[in-house]
């Protein structure tokens, strides 16, 4: 289930954004095309769609910032996105590359519950 019901795209936007400024200080469009591997005038649509929702704060030709909402919603998806992965990788043995793109495409349609029992299903599968 998607986040707000934002698109699997937009809340793509919103976990690189977050992963990048965790690893540097200013995030700009052409980090994000990079990051992303799309084009400048995506991103900048994306940029827009989501500086309308109140999802991030950018003045053209500055710096990307995530708002409180924007962060927790990227943070929800990261934490999906690392949930899966880590079943991919320790369950069902998927090779950690092929696993965290595969979890980047199920994050988006599975249901914070369902996200939930995985994890646990995950937790006593370790021990």
């Amino acid at each position: 289930m998607k986040t707000n019901n934002l698109s699997s795209s937009s809340e793509d936007y919103l976990e690189n954004i977050l992963h990048l400024s965790r690893k540097k200080t200013d995030v700009r469009v052409t980090d994000l095309a990079i990051e992303m591997k799309i084009s400048k005038p995506s991103v900048n649509k994306a940029i827009i769609n989501l500086k309308n929702l109140g999802l991030i704060e950018h003045e053209k030709y500055g710096t990307i910032t995530l708002t409180n909402e924007g962060e927790n919603i990227a943070k929800k998806v990261r934490d999906k996105h690392n949930i899966l992965k880590k079943f991919l990788i320790d369950v069902l043995e998927i090779e950690e590359e092929k696993a965290d793109k595969e979890a980047c495409e199920i994050e988006h349609i599975l249901s914070s519950e369902t996200i939930e029992k995985i994890k646990l299903f995950v937790d006593r599968y370790k021990k």
